[in-house]
């Protein structure tokens, strides 16, 4: 059973763990967190509260045709749609202010 609410900063939801001691993580969860089927999660206990996160990649600045761009310096899979949505969310609040 999920119950959710959101806001534009955070989304919360509870989720019930089933017998077996997995959890399914809401698609809106997934899609704000850029995580996707087969991407490494870290998971630790912290505080008395449970983290996941998907490990960043590693960035350097190269020059192509006269523009600066990312280049990820280990393979990385192809962005999700969550996460480009995500970007251009976050571009477009940081060019607002």
């Amino acid at each position: 059973m999920i119950h959710g609410m959101s806001d534009a900063m955070d989304v919360t939801m509870m989720v019930t763990m089933d017998r077996a001691g997995r959890l399914v993580v809401p698609k809106p969860i997934r899609e704000e967190a850029g995580i996707t089927a087969g991407t490494p999660l870290r998971i630790r206990v912290h505080d008395g509260r449970i983290e996941i996160e998907a490990p960043t990649a590693i960035y350097r600045t190269v020059k192509r045709h006269g523009f600066l761009v990312a280049e990820s310096v280990e393979p990385v899979p192809p962005l999700a749609t969550g996460e480009v949505r995500k970007a251009v969310r976050d571009l477009r609040e940081r060019r607002r202010r």
